[in-house]
This record gives structure tokens, sequence and C-alpha cells, in this order.
């Protein structure tokens, strides 16, 4: 009977602290997942659920289920959600269940796990496509004219659409005639398309993409940190590959990190100061007013750099890959649609507004980062604010990054390729660190031999950004749900995988010939 008794109260407290554990971590999850959608759709929403699964998946066999019968006399029940505990993405039961898996918004299923309101959710979509790679779009204006400013509104209206359609392949009806949600992020979804033949193909597919995508924005930010310093110090006998080395340097620390909490808490007053930036930016544009350059917006473009302009403005609304895990972590996920529409309209307009007045404002002098434009006294003081909030947005994505490879490469059990890199005490080991370490050193090398912004981001956005926008999500919409689809509807699709296609291979081969072109002339000299 004391034996029992000891047992009951050791449960007790077991659960209770697991229920305290977890809603603190809700807290912070929710913190850091605001964090995450800082720049660029970095993927910090799955990140955060891989980084709830290394710190809770050990637990797992210990956690027990609160209140419910045991089976036999001093056994106990596994937690609620433990049985669809998954790490490959499979099927999950309806959003807002009970028994909702761990995946949906990396924290225990049920009424435990923390949920956004519609305008939280627009708040982390409007920092995720209105980050500071908004600084190169007056630079794609400067080779499309008014056909940049049109890609501008196309591509929200386009992104706007596939981020519907993606999200609407969470969804199935089950046999009842109930839509309900049978799938918990993009890996699933390419997974589902690719079944039963290849399995986890599509999967691989989009982690691969991921992982470009995440890995080209930390070397973006490196780059951008080697130029802006240089600008804004010019008299200083220091190089940007030098100012790229120290930006490194400082930004070395990343490889220790286990997870985003020491960073999370400077996101918001980093996205705070890059409005005031923007603001500060349009409003020395306003002070001359007088002095725009209307005459130099025209209707022609610059057929061999203007491809390079649709990878650009691509790039700056990347943000589908973190919207399952945004959309399942809603409170009501059936205002989704509303909130994607207000945002992209907002984005639109903003990025509209400031790429065009900046443009007006200096014409053909219009340089690849915007605020290299501004007079010195100004360009030092900005510059050094957008240095900090790029310093501390790096360890996002590289993170994030990390986050992918161990879980695709080190923590798949038997199918993993390589032994794993935390040890049993959860500890990082010696060879993973280096991996880590490495990492960032590579991010470096590709800062200082390919120190372009603009060519660099109009890449990754015609490579992966075209890709994960554009070609999958209406791929993915044709494949699953074709049989429900309207005729106006499958010609959208269509209509959307042909152009995307056409810019995303066309904006490819330009910037790469921009890269190998300026990489030719920087040996040279």
């Amino acid at each position: 009977m004391a034996t029992l008794l000891r047992s009951k109260l050791t449960n007790v407290a077991t659960s209770v602290s697991n229920k305290s554990q977890a809603k603190v971590s809700g807290m912070f999850a929710r913190m850091g997942f605001q964090a995450a959608t800082d720049e660029e759709a970095v993927g910090f929403a799955h990140c955060d659920d891989l980084d709830f699964e290394h710190r809770q998946g050990l637990q797992m066999d210990i956690l027990k289920s609160e209140g419910e019968p045991c089976g036999d006399e001093g056994a106990e029940a596994p937690v609620e959600g433990d049985i669809h505990y998954q790490r490959g993405g499979a099927p999950l039961p309806p959003s807002g269940s009970k028994d909702q898996a761990v995946g949906a918004g990396g924290e225990f299923g049920g009424h435990d796990k923390p949920k956004i309101t519609a305008w939280e959710a627009g708040w982390n979509v409007t920092n995720a496509i209105q980050g500071m790679f908004v600084l190169g779009l007056p630079y794609a204006i400067l080779h499309g004219g008014y056909l940049g400013l049109f890609l501008i509104i196309f591509a929200a209206v386009v992104c706007c659409y596939t981020g519907k359609i993606l999200i609407a392949c969470l969804y199935e009806e089950n046999e009842d005639g109930e839509v309900v949600r049978v799938r918990d992020s993009y890996v699933a979804i390419a997974n589902a398309c690719c079944a039963p033949r290849f399995p986890t193909l599509g999967g691989r597919v989009v982690n691969v993409a991921q992982i470009i995508e995440l890995v080209m924005t930390c070397i973006l930010y490196v780059v951008v940190s080697g130029n802006l310093m240089y600008n804004s110090f010019p008299g200083l006998p220091v190089s940007q590959k030098s100012w790229s080395i120290i930006a490194t340097a400082v930004l070395l620390p990343c490889a220790f990190l286990k997870n985003l909490k020491a960073v999370s808490k400077f996101s918001l007053l980093c996205t705070l100061a890059h409005f005031v930036i923007n603001i500060l930016v349009i409003a020395y544009c306003l002070s001359r007013a007088r002095d725009w350059a209307w005459e130099k917006v025209k209707f022609y473009i610059d057929v061999k750099k203007f491809p390079i302009s649709i990878g650009i403005i691509v790039f700056s609304y990347t943000s589908q890959i973190f919207l399952p895990s945004l959309e399942g972590n809603m409170q009501q996920p059936s205002e989704f649609h509303c909130m994607m529409n207000w945002t992209h309209i907002a984005a639109c307009v903003l990025k509209g507004l400031f790429a065009l007045v900046a443009y007006l404002t200096w014409a053909d002098e219009t340089k690849e980062v915007i605020t290299d434009n501004l007079p010195g006294s100004i360009r030092a003081v900005v510059n050094l604010f957008l240095v900090a909030k790029a310093l501390l947005s790096y360890p996002l994505p590289f993170f994030a990054a990390v986050e992918v490879l161990e879980k695709s490469l080190f923590q798949e059990g038997s199918r993993a390729f390589f032994p794993a890199c935390y040890g049993g005490d959860g500890r990082l080991k010696s060879w993973g660190l280096t991996l880590r370490c490495a990492l960032v050193v590579f991010t470096l090398l590709m800062a200082i031999y390919v120190p372009h912004f603009a060519l660099l981001m109009g890449l990754t956005g015609s490579l992966t950004g075209a890709g994960l926008c554009f070609l999958l999500p209406s791929l993915f919409h044709l494949r699953l749900l074709w049989r429900k689809l309207l005729w106006h509807q499958v010609f959208f699709d269509v209509a959307i995988f042909v152009i995307g296609g056409i810019c995303s291979v066309s904006g490819f081969v330009h910037s790469l010939e921009g890269l190998i072109e300026a990489y030719r002339t920087n040996a040279e000299d």
C-alpha cells in the first residue's frame, strides 16, 4: 500500500512538473516563433518543432498522462499525444483536436499547446515578407521600371494564392465527409504527393531546397554586414572582405547554440528598428520629392539584368515553408485566408512605395543596398542598426539549417547516414561542434568570394524561392486535390507552374552568369 501511494504521488508530481514545463516552453516557443519569422521565411517554425523534438523527444518514454486509468496495477499509461509523436511527418488528427500531435505548433497537443490569434499570425507573416531584404527592391526597379512595380504586385498575388493552396493540401475529407487536417508540414505534403512509389522523395527535395535557402540567407547576412560596414566607414583601411571576416568572428558562437531562447528576445526590437529605418529612408526620399526623376521610370527592361530582379522580388516574399506550422498554431484556422489577404496587400503597398520613392530619389545611381545611397552622416547610423539586425538575425536561419541537417542525416535512427551529433546525456559531441563551425566558415567563404548582395539574392530567389513559392505548391495542389478542383483553379495552378518555371530558369541562368562574370572581374583585379 505504501509503495502504491508513493507511486501515485510520484506520478502526480511528474505530471504537474511536465505540465508546468510545457506551459513555460510554450511561452518561449511562442516568443521564438514570432522571432523566427523575422526574416524571409527562414523556416524557424519548423526549426522550433525540431528544437522541441530534441529537447523533449528523449523524455517521451517517461511522460505520463494525467488522470487516465492504468491498464495494470502500478502501471502508467502514456501521455496524451505520445502515440502520435512523429518525426517523419506522419498524418495527424484534425487541427484543434485534443489528441493533436507535436508538429503543428511545436508543443504538446490539446489545450496545453499555445495558440496565436490571426493578428499575431499576421505579424509573423509580415515580419517574414517585410524583412531587411526589401532594401534590394529599388535595385530591381532600376532594371525593370514599371514592369518591376507590376512584378511586386504580381508576386504578392501569386504568393498569397499559393500559400492558401498549400494549406488546402493539409486537409482531406474523412469517411463522414468532414474536412480534417491529416498533414502537418510542407515535407508531409511533399511525401504524400510522391507516395506510394517514392514515399520520402518529396520530403527530401523540400528539405534540400529549405537547407539551400537557409544557408544562402546566412551568406546574405554576412555579405550585407560587410557591405554596410565598408560603405559606412570608407575612410578606414579595412576592405569589405575584412569586415565580413570580423562579422563572422562575432557569429562564431552560433555554433554552440542549443536553442534560440538567448536570441529570440532581441527579435522584436530588431524588427521595430527595421521598420523605423524604413520610415527614415522614406522620409529622406520624401524630403527630396522636388528632385524626383519620374522620367527615369520607363516601361523598357534590361534584358540581361531584369531576370535577376525577378529573383530579388520573389525572394522578398518567401514564407511558404513555415505556413503549415503557422496555420496549425492559430486559434481560428478559418481566419487564415483573411490573414493572408491583408498581410500580402499591406506588403505589396509598402514594398511598392518603398521601391518607387527610393528609385525616384537616386534613379540611375541606385545601389544594390539602398541605404548605401544615403548621405554619409545618416548612412553610418542607419547602416550600424542594419548590421546589428543582420548579426542578430543570422542565428535564426543558421540554427534552422543545422537542425534540418541533424534531423535528416544524424537523427533518423536506423535511417541515419552518420552517427548522432549528441551523446546519451544530450551534449553536443566534438565532431558535431566541428561541423557547425565548418558551416559558419562556409558562409564566410561564400561571402568573401561572392560579395554581391543583389546577385546572390536573385540566385536564391530564382532557385529555391520560385520552387517553394510557385512551382511546388501548384504542383502539389494539382496532385492531391485535382478531382475536386474547378476548371479555373486548374488553369491558375498550371499557369503559375509554367510562369514560375520560366522565371526560375531565366533568373537562375542570368544570376549565375552575373556571378561568374563578377568573379572573373574580381580575379583580374
